[in-house]
């Protein structure tokens, strides 16, 4: 698993907490062309209070991804395209797998998106 960045200081107790209050896991991706050369890869993960903007803190890799993912060809438009609408979506959800890999005492159920709107959270 990546690493995860935010979480300094936290015990499992706070961070269950901070999760159950909406706290979740989000890794942002990234683009990286260099004429025919094209990397996308998965930054770190961070973790994000329930008062945080997902996609404000996205904004450096959606900005790199902009700025650096077109050039290369065939897959840098692809992979840039892709990459800006994760990140501008908040990125990815990670919160059930790093709650699971941290063994946090909580119930990982209640962590999946779907869950959370279906119980009106």
């Amino acid at each position: 698993m990546a690493k995860i960045v935010g979480i300094e200081g936290m015990n499992p107790q706070q961070l269950a907490n901070e999760l159950q209050s909406g706290a979740r896991f989000v890794q942002y991706q990234y683009c990286v062309s260099v004429l025919i050369i094209t990397f996308k890869r998965g930054t770190d993960i961070y973790f994000l209070r329930d008062d945080e903007s997902p996609m404000v803190k996205g904004l450096t890799w959606t900005f790199l991804t902009f700025v650096a993912g077109w050039w290369g060809i065939p897959w840098g438009p692809i992979y840039t395209v892709h990459s800006l609408w994760v990140n501008l979506r908040g990125g990815h959800d990670m919160t059930p797998e790093a709650a699971t890999a941290l063994r946090l005492p909580i119930d990982k159920s209640t962590l999946c998106p779907e869950a959370r709107r279906a119980a009106g959270a």
